[in-house]
């Protein structure tokens, strides 16, 4: 049981006993039933006039307590639309006390989120405005008054930071124009003129609009300031280049080129009037001096003609370069063509370079192909052979590439030109090719000069006998010195007195050849013959490790040595053996015919060779 319902209980007992006690002290007292029944009645309406009035109090109690909770719960709803949330969901179980609490709780919750909410709209709008007063842009489309969403407030936040990097921007891009219009406007000599340039240069850059016209306004400007400052440095290096040139040509001397020398870097409005006072000077000083003018310019006329690989005809076809009538018509028309020359180089400068790289490569190419058929290259000492087969192998790789390379831009110059790129007056892969076959023709010419050389080499060897080519710087072990070397017999002498003998050395094994026609030994020192028993023998050592060589000479040479020498013997290539087997015969037939001649001691019949 509640406690309300035990003190109404408690209330109603008290009702009770108060009512007994009021009844004894009205019997107690004596007071008839009447008055009881009056009394009793006054009683009661007094207890339900206070109950009465108890009640209606209550009653209105609730009364307002509806009214309060569908007032807030009207507003509540409101707020929420107004935030964009949903509604709130209260719990009808609930006594209306505690509904009307809750409800008013999250009245005043919201109501504090919607005031949060239009203080950041508000700040956010103030920056908005201030951000498109800089940038001179549309203000961010949102409602000052309605409440907005979480949705809204974000977009505006991002929408504002936009801004504020597109406004550092521009006001990074406006420093950086103004810096440069600023240094141009100096290097022109140039005052702000406009009011719009006034507020570029003079005012505060803070103050300074940044609309997007005006950056575009400002690159505008920019671009005429550096076209017109490009242009006066393109006129102060045409004035400069011509000075230089007039200078070279009148020989101007040094002090009075320093005297300019202060106009000939700077590109301002003082110094361009300063260089064209010069170039008056100088065109008023070349027409006193016509004729060297003219031979100075012939001269750079001749070195652009090598540059740009003109042929004889091209050159040719400039007949004011041959005319010796020096007059103003005539160095004009100098002047006009080294222009044209130099406008020439400059447009194919890069083919030109190309060409003169190709041509400085192949001069090293032939020069390199010349030593590597020159023998002295294999004594030096340095690595230079080295060095230069690398160099000649780079360069067989590198001059296809360098050639494909040069093609491919002739072929794109003259599709573009419409015309044939000429060097020296024919076409450049034309001549490529034509030094190529000529590099050619020349190693066939050499290789077939070296097969003739080696071919009458070889006839002559089969005729005269192999020559010792190789020189050595020691003698063999045990040679003997001339003086002790034996000598042939009178018949012996006799035998070999031809013009050319040939015979194998004792020690050696080598074919000697006698390049001379000497007459015999026995010719010389007389006819005396000498005992074999007189003759030194040779080295032991070396008749031991020659065995075979004094067999085979024993045999077969010493007889050919001993054959009587006829004087109608023909030495001619043509009745020399074409191969070595019928060498073989005739040297075995001359043998035979000699045989009755008994062969000395070898030591006696071959002379001792140093």
């Amino acid at each position: 049981m509640r406690k309300s319902e035990v003190l109404a209980a408690e209330s109603v007992a008290c009702l009770n006993k108060a009512l007994c006690h009021l009844k004894d002290i009205w019997e107690e007292i004596g007071i008839p039933e009447e008055q009881r029944l009056e009394r009793t009645n006054v009683v009661k309406n007094h207890i339900k006039g206070l109950l009465d009035m108890m009640i209606a109090e209550e009653e209105n109690l609730r009364k307002r307590l509806m009214a309060s909770i569908d007032s807030c719960r009207k507003e509540l709803n409101k707020v929420c639309s107004e935030l964009q949330l949903p509604p709130f969901q209260e719990d009808r179980s609930n006594t209306m006390l505690q509904q009307e609490k809750d409800i008013r709780s999250c009245l005043e919750v919201m109501l504090k989120e919607k005031s949060q909410r239009m203080q950041v709209l508000k700040a956010l709008i103030e920056q908005d405005q201030d951000l498109c007063d800089i940038l001179c842009s549309e203000p961010y489309s949102v409602s000052a008054s309605s409440v907005p969403s979480l949705e809204q407030l974000e977009s505006l936040r991002q929408h504002i930071a936009a801004l504020t990097a597109e406004k550092e921007q521009r006001h990074s891009k406006f420093v950086e124009l103004k810096k440069k219009i600023i240094l141009c406007m100096d290097d022109l000599d140039q005052l702000p003129e406009t009011s719009f340039e006034k507020d570029i240069v003079c005012e505060d850059e803070e103050a300074f609009c940044l609309s997007k016209e005006n950056i575009d306004s400002l690159k505008v400007l920019l671009h005429q300031l550096e076209s017109k400052k490009a242009e006066n440095e393109h006129m102060c290096v045409s004035y400069r280049e011509k000075i230089q040139d007039l200078w070279d040509r009148l020989q101007i001397s040094q002090e009075d080129r320093d005297a300019i020398s202060e106009h000939m870097t700077l590109s301002k409005k003082r110094n361009i009037e300063a260089l064209q006072a010069e170039v008056n000077r100088l065109e008023e000083l070349k027409l006193r001096n016509i004729k060297n003018v003219t031979m100075a310019i012939r001269d750079d006329i001749a070195v652009f003609w090598e540059k740009c690989f003109y042929s004889t005809e091209q050159r040719q076809a400039f007949v004011p370069y041959y005319d010796d009538n020096f007059n103003e018509d005539l160095l004009s028309l100098h002047d006009a063509e080294i222009l044209r020359l130099k406008q020439h180089y400059e447009d194919h400068k890069e083919l030109f370079e190309g060409v003169q790289k190709w041509e400085e490569s192949w001069r090293v190419f032939l020069e390199l192909e010349k030593r590597a058929t020159d023998p002295s290259r294999f004594t030096n000492r340095g690595g230079n052979l080295l060095k230069e087969e690398k160099q000649r192998s780079d360069l067989l790789k590198s001059l296809p590439k360098l050639e494909k390379k040069l093609k491919a831009q002739i072929d794109l110059w003259e599709q573009e030109q419409g015309r044939e790129f000429l060097v020296q007056g024919q076409k450049f892969m034309q001549f490529v090719t034509e030094q190529w076959e000529l590099h050619r023709l020349e190693k066939e010419r050499e290789k077939q000069e070296r097969q003739q050389k080696k071919n009458k080499q070889t006839e002559e060897d089969m005729l005269y006998g192999t020559a010792v080519r190789t020189p050595t710087k020691r003698r063999f072990l045990g040679s003997m010195t001339p003086c002790k070397a034996r000598k042939l017999n009178a018949t012996s002498s006799t035998s070999t007195g031809t013009s050319n003998s040939t015979m194998r050395s004792v020690f050696g094994g080598t074919v000697c050849h006698s390049p001379v026609s000497r007459p015999p030994i026995s010719a010389s020192k007389g006819n005396a013959v000498r005992t074999p028993g007189r003759g030194k023998p040779p080295h032991p050592g070396l008749v031991e490790r020659n065995k075979e060589n004094i067999c085979h000479l024993n045999c077969g040479i010493s007889g050919a040595l001993k054959t009587p020498a006829s004087p109608q013997r023909n030495f001619s290539i043509n009745s020399v053996a074409s191969t070595y087997s019928e060498f073989a015969e005739i040297v075995n037939a001359d043998s035979v015919q000699s045989s009755e001649i008994s062969p000395r001691p070898l030591s006696q019949s071959a002379p001792q060779m140093s």
